[in-house]
């Protein structure tokens, strides 16, 4: 560790020494605060505006601006962040008053945000949401700040992730608990106020008024929404009877998403259901397997059609719940049913039995996996790989079927195109209605043992081809950026710029740690890619996914620890290491790991994916222990991140394993910027 690195700093003027709370504690509180917000705000504002569940990442990347100006905001105030509970409040009663939600009486495209809604616009309310953010983020951010000037550098850094670990665990134990909103307020409002402690009363009303309005507002939601929260959704739902048959419609995120009803019903009112089973020309049912379960109306329909034996797969708990409780055929009280609450793809990844009939039954989503740009919970299910895995657990005349409300014809030939690439040979299509494209592909092991009522014309000279796990945008039709998301990154950008300038002063504040910046940004990428691998490899489900964000923020600790603790080699050794790590990662691809056993393969992955992240630290950490001003240094690498942010939907373009290429020559880019002295020492 060099000399800089093990001088303490006086505490500036604004550091809040008399605070109440020690340094060390009050950094983990902070720390926790920070991240258990900004979860807590992707989960909540992307339950009531629908535009945010196609833009998931819109709240994350507002969060890294607001945290990067937090620390860039240190030295430059004295005031208590008293901004970041007001607006927060002010974004809570905008969201409650104007909720965005799906327009019922129309029919609309489910995705890329063209969709019929009630509510404000996207370009409206997205940017208030943005800026809110940013905004309430900050606060915490500033409280973080101002503890690193009274620890060593590497000291701070390390109570920053133990308190991010303790914000990740909390958030992911109410999630299990399937805690509302106001649980979540009412978390907030007391880290506000362990953090704040106003000692006057413009400060203690500052505080008490915003704290009361959200935990407040939230209760309101909570009592009279009604609703179930799922670790993915807010699910309401209502039971009642159109003519006579017992119904319960259930809505996810303010988008009706399912009905439950009788069996018979379903089959007599909508005759995609019966389909799958009239194109099997085997016509045996000993093993059937359902992807996308829900409340059990398919699992019904297939005990009615004589199955012997159901495993049905639904990734979402509370919807198999609602479905367990009140469906009126009690589908998952039957002993020939066997349920697994998981991700569709790692099922079949995963299994080894062997089916008659499986079924992919509407599983939509409607919602993208946490941090990781446009990958939706479903995206890994329909991919030519996925369907080959499909293939490959049907017994001898088995068949394979999937329906849906396509909405577009592209779509419905894309994915009739995929089932004839896994299977070798062209699938049934049947169009059930032109309203919706409401379509039905079924395909045999083999031609022989599929009984199609006409011939499927064929992929058009427009249809797009296959999707593939390293590109599972099934609904990207071209290989681009969509033009909405290139603007609105865009705006974000210049938004950034404008408020860096604002906050922090002059750029040339950080030019000294343009390396920093570059760091921040091939880290976010090279988390992304981590987060979508693993999603892959042991699914997109939310368990995996905290695990998954706990995993890179242990790493980091790790590398933390070990630069704190003992004499690593110099920088250059170190980005050596780490672009060798790249390397192995690119050259390990998943399709290899997914063939492993799954002890191997979480070995085997965890080591490709770690290595890379755990060396980047290493330079970081160094690199920071070393920085003149460490608040400054460590904004500018959160700023970087939040450039990573948009910088994932390359991968729209160039795929996931392409991304590490990008963030090889970021790293290059951060070498090359390396001032002499650090690159000496």
């Amino acid at each position: 560790m060099t000399a800089a690195a093990k001088t303490t700093p006086h505490p500036p003027p604004d550091a809040p020494s008399t605070h109440w709370l020690g340094t060390r504690p009050r950094l983990i509180v902070a720390s926790a605060f920070m991240l258990f917000l900004e979860l807590a705000l992707i989960r909540w504002t992307g339950s009531n505006i629908v535009h945010l569940s196609y833009f998931t990442n819109f709240v994350l990347l507002g969060s890294f601006l607001g945290i990067g100006l937090g620390f860039l905001r240190v030295g430059r105030t004295t005031r208590p962040p008293y901004y970041s509970p007001i607006t927060l409040a002010i974004l809570v009663l905008v969201i409650l008053f104007f909720p965005v939600t799906v327009d019922r009486q129309t029919e609309g495209v489910l995705y890329w945000t063209s969709l019929n809604t009630d509510g404000p616009p996207p370009w409206l309310i997205l940017p208030v949401i943005f800026a809110a953010a940013a905004i309430v983020l900050m606060g915490p951010a500033e409280l973080v700040g101002r503890c690193f000037p009274e620890l060593d550098r590497l000291e701070a850094y390390r109570y920053d992730l133990l308190g991010s670990l303790t914000g990740i665990a909390l958030f992911t134990g109410l999630s299990f608990l399937s805690a509302p909103p106001v649980v979540w307020g009412t978390v907030a409002a007391a880290a506000y106020l362990v953090l704040l402690w106003p000692r006057t009363a413009v400060g203690r009303i500052a505080l008490a008024v915003p704290s009361l309005v959200v935990v407040g507002a939230l209760a309101v939601e909570t009592l009279t929404a009604g609703a179930l929260w799922s670790p993915y959704y807010k699910v309401t739902y209502n039971r009642q009877d159109y003519g006579g048959v017992p119904v319960m419609d259930i809505q996810v995120n303010g988008i009706p998403h399912q009905q439950a009803m009788p069996a018979a019903n379903r089959l007599e009112w909508e005759r995609q259901y019966a389909l799958p089973y009239e194109r099997a020309a085997a016509q045996k049912l000993d093993d059937v397997l359902i992807v996308g379960a829900g409340s059990g109306t398919d699992v019904a329909i297939a005990l009615s059609k004589g199955a012997k034996h159901v495993d049905a797969v639904e990734i979402d708990p509370k919807l198999h719940e609602l479905g367990e409780t009140y469906h009126p055929d009690r589908p998952y009280a039957d002993p020939r049913v066997t349920t697994v609450v998981t991700d569709g793809r790692a099922f079949l990844e995963g299994a080894s039995g062997k089916y008659d009939l499986i079924l992919f039954a509407l599983p939509d989503s409607l919602t993208l996996v946490s941090g990781a740009s446009s990958l939706r919970l479903e995206s890994y299910l329909f991919t030519q790989q996925a369907m080959e895995a499909a293939r490959d657990h049907l017994k001898p005349g088995g068949t394979f079927s999937m329906y849906n409300y396509y909405r577009e014809s592209w779509l419905v030939d894309r994915l009739a195109a995929t089932v004839q690439a896994a299977f070798g040979h062209k699938p049934c299509v049947d169009i059930v209605s032109q309203t919706g494209q409401q379509a039905v592909i079924t395909a045999g092991l083999t031609p022989q043992t599929q009984s199609c009522g006409a011939e499927w014309a064929g992929a058009t000279a427009g249809t797009p081809p296959p999707t593939g796990d390293d590109r599972p945008f099934l609904y990207l039709k071209d290989r681009t950026v969509p033009a909405i998301y290139v603007i609105t990154l865009g705006l974000i950008l210049i938004v950034s710029l404008l408020a860096v300038r604002l906050v922090a002063g002059p750029y040339a504040r950080m030019r000294p740690y343009a390396d920093l910046f570059l760091l921040g940004v091939a880290f976010l990428l090279l988390e992304t890619k981590s987060v979508t691998g693993f999603a892959l490899l042991f699914g997109t489900t939310w368990v995996v996914n905290a695990i998954v964000f706990a995993g890179v923020l242990v790493a980091v600790l790790a590398a933390v620890e070990v630069t704190r603790r003992f004499r690593v080699p110099p920088l250059p050794v170190m980005y050596g290491v780490l672009l060798g790590g790249l390397v192995l990662a690119w050259l390990v691809p998943n399709s290899w790991l997914l063939g492993l056993p799954l002890p191997l393969r979480a070995v085997v992955a965890v080591s490709v994916a770690f290595l890379p992240i755990f060396a980047a630290n290493v330079v970081f950490a160094k690199r920071f222990a070393g920085s003149a001003d460490g608040t400054t240094a460590f904004g500018a690498n959160l700023l970087g991140a939040m450039v990573g942010g948009c910088l994932e939907y390359l991968a729209l373009v160039i795929g996931y394993q392409a991304l590490l290429i990008v963030a090889g020559l970021l790293y290059l880019g951060a070498f090359v910027l390396l001032p002499r002295s650090a690159r000496a020492a």
